[in-house]
């Protein structure tokens, strides 16, 4: 289901949002073992008609920083972590969300308020 198509001068012209909730985004952290808090807003999955590809967008709530921001891709998987339906895992080669000339591997994670919430952004991914 098409939830509304962007306009706004937000870098999102001409994609579709498929899906649109509040979430909290965590990223996993190599050096200390731990989940990170990466920020806490509005995660999308956005829909380009040209392009033919989908992607992830996430800004944090009142700075609207990017916090992710990567394409969908066959080989991601979503998994929810430790059979937890409301926080769910996936891996991506490359977000853009700290910089556009360096991409990073990073390994995320989507804590949403209710596991029908996460139902829908797995449907979406």
């Amino acid at each position: 289901a098409v939830v509304s198509t962007q306009s706004t001068g937000t870098g999102t012209e001409g994609e579709e949002t498929l899906f649109a909730e509040r979430s909290k985004l965590y990223r996993f952290d190599k050096a200390t073992n731990q989940w990170k808090e990466r920020g806490l807003g509005e995660m999308s999955v956005l829909w380009n008609k040209r392009t033919g590809k989908g992607r992830v967008l996430m800004r944090r709530e009142q700075i609207l920083k990017l916090c992710c921001n990567h394409l969908i891709t066959a080989e991601m998987e979503l998994k929810p972590h430790q059979g937890n339906d409301k926080f769910l895992v996936w891996h991506t080669f490359a977000d853009f969300s700290e910089t556009e000339e360096d991409p990073k591997f990073e390994q995320l994670a989507a804590k949403f308020k209710t596991a029908e919430i996460a139902g829908k952004f797995r449907a979406a991914f």
